[in-house]
C-alpha cells in the first residue's frame, strides 16, 4: 500500500495555488451564468482573480442566509446554473437548504481522506449515516465506492439488524457519527454479537472528545474525524500525522474574521470560507458560520496542504441588546476604524435588571483619549453606549468570538 492517495497530496504548497488559481477563473465564469452569483458577482473581472488577496476582496456569502434565497427562488436560489435534472441526486437538508450531487466518480471528494484514514479498495464498509433527503449518507458512500469499496447502506438506527449485517459481510470500516459507533460498540458488550471485524473508522457530525477517541482505540478501532458539508462533501480530514486536518485538494478554504470577509492572521481563530473548483455546483465564498484557524506548515504525514484545527464553535455571535442586535461585523468595523487596536470583544452582561455592554480592546498603550475615541465608535456603530476596557496586547483569548453574552437566562 502506498502511503498517499496520489501525487497531487505532496506537491510543493506554490504549485498546489498556482493550479487552484488558474482553474478559479473559469469556475467564476460558470458560476456568474447563474442569476444570483452574476448579481453578487457583478463588475468582477474572472480573469483577475488568479491569488488569495483577489479573492479576498469577492463578497461573502453566507450560509444562514441559504433558506430564504432557496424559498425565495427555488429550489437552489439562483446560484446554480444548471437545471435540477442536470445533477445525480437531489437532496434537503435543515432550513429548508436544497443540495444536488455534481455528476462525478467521487463528487464530495472524499475517496483520498478515507484513503487518509486507512480504507482500501476492497474493504468492506459500514456506513450508518442518514440516507433519507439529507446528503450525509451519500456523501460518505460514493466516497467509499470512488476509492473501490464496497457499502452497507445501513443507516442510523436497528442496531440488532445492524449486527446481523456485521456478522454477515464483517466489514472492516465504519462510517458514521462516533456517537454511533460506541452504541453499537457498547449493545455488542451487552449482548454477545460480534463487531469485531470493525479496525477503522471515519467519523464526522457530532463531538468526538478525548474520552471518547480513547474508548474507541481501546476497542481496537483505528478512528478519524473529518469536517463536512452538504454543500462540498469532504472539506478537511485527519491523517495519521494526527495534526489537525488537511484541506481537501479542490478546494479553497480561507479562515476570515467573524462578521468580515477579511483574512484572519494565520493562527487566529476565523470563521471557515469555502471556495469550490466544481463549475457544476460553483459556490463562491460560502462562509459555513463553523469557527477554525490555520496551522502553520504542511503535515507531518507528508501532505503540504493547508491544515486546520478542525471545528472550533460557531461564528455567529449576532445578539440582542436593549431590543437592538450587535453583530460581530460591527465589532469588526470598530477595528477597521481604530487599527491601532488588537483583538476586540464585546461582553454583554446585567446589572439591576439591564443589559451593559463593555468592550475589551488590546492595546500597546492605554490613555483616556483612546478609550473615549473608542466608546465614540461603539456608540456611533451599535447605536448603544457601552464602556470601553483597554487591556494588553495578547492578554484576549484566540477563540473567534467578538460577542460574548453573559448574561444568565434563568
Amino acid at each position: 500500500m502506498t502511503q498517499h492517495y496520489d501525487v497531487l497530496e505532496t506537491r510543493s504548497p506554490a504549485a498546489r495555488e498556482a493550479d487552484i488559481f488558474a482553474r478559479l477563473p473559469d469556475v467564476l465564469r460558470a458560476a456568474m451564468r447563474a442569476p444570483a452569483h452574476a448579481e453578487r458577482l457583478k463588475g468582477i473581472d474572472p480573469a483577475a482573480i488568479t491569488g488569495r488577496a483577489a479573492l479576498a476582496q469577492l463578497p461573502v456569502l453566507h450560509k444562514s442566509d441559504l433558506p430564504a434565497l432557496h424559498k425565495a427562488t427555488p429550489p437552489f436560489g439562483g446560484f446554480i446554473p444548471g437545471a435540477a435534472h442536470s445533477f445525480s441526486r437531489l437532496f434537503a437538508s435543515p432550513g429548508p437548504i436544497f443540495e444536488p450531487e455534481a455528476v462525478a466518480s467521487d463528487p464530495w471528494h472524499g475517496a483520498r481522506a478515507l484513503f487518509a484514514a486507512g480504507f482500501r479498495p476492497g474493504d468492506i464498509v459500514l456506513n450508518t449515516f442518514s440516507y433519507h433527503l439529507t446528503p450525509g449518507g451519500f456523501i460518505f458512500d460514493t466516497s467509499s465506492r470512488a476509492l473501490g469499496c464496497a457499502v452497507i447502506p445501513a443507516g442510523p438506527a436497528n442496531t440488532e439488524q445492524q449486527f446481523d449485517l456485521i456478522e454477515a459481510y464483517r466489514p472492516a470500516a465504519y462510517t458514521g457519527t462516533p456517537d454511533f459507533l460506541k452504541i453499537l460498540l457498547d449493545v455488542a458488550d451487552k449482548t454477545g454479537r460480534d463487531a469485531s471485524s470493525i479496525k477503522r473508522a471515519m467519523v464526522s457530525g457530532a463531538a468526538f472528545p478525548k474520552s471518547l477517541q480513547e474508548h474507541i482505540k481501546a476497542r481496537g478501532i483505528d478512528a478519524y474525524q473529518t469536517y463536512a458539508a452538504a454543500e462540498f462533501g469532504f472539506i478537511a480530514y485527519e491523517t495519521e500525522a494526527r495534526e489537525g486536518l488537511v484541506v481537501s485538494e479542490d478546494l479553497i478554504v480561507e479562515i476570515v474574521r467573524p462578521g468580515t470577509g477579511e483574512p484572519a492572521p494565520e493562527g487566529d481563530v476565523g470563521e471557515v470560507v469555502v471556495t469550490s473548483l466544481n463549475p457544476q455546483i460553483p459556490w463562491i465564498r460560502l462562509a459555513l458560520g463553523d469557527l477554525s484557524a490555520v496551522m502553520a506548515g504542511p503535515s507531518p504525514c507528508g501532505r503540504t496542504n493547508m491544515r486546520i484545527k478542525g471545528w472550533m464553535g460557531r461564528a455567529d455571535q449576532t445578539t440582542k441588546v436593549k431590543g437592538m442586535f450587535v453583530r460581530p461585523e460591527q465589532i469588526a468595523e470598530i477595528g477597521r476604524r481604530h487599527p491601532e487596536l488588537g483583538r476586540l470583544r464585546l461582553v454583554v452582561s446585567r446589572d439591576r435588571e439591564s443589559d451593559i455592554m463593555t468592550l475589551s480592546a488590546e492595546a500597546a498603550s492605554s490613555s483616556d483619549s483612546l478609550r473615549e475615541a473608542v466608546a465614540a465608535t461603539l456608540r456611533a456603530i451599535t447605536k448603544l453606549g457601552g464602556a470601553v476596557d483597554l487591556v494588553p496586547l495578547g492578554s484576549l483569548p484566540n477563540d473567534g468570538k467578538a460577542i460574548a453574552d453573559e448574561r444568565k437566562t434563568d
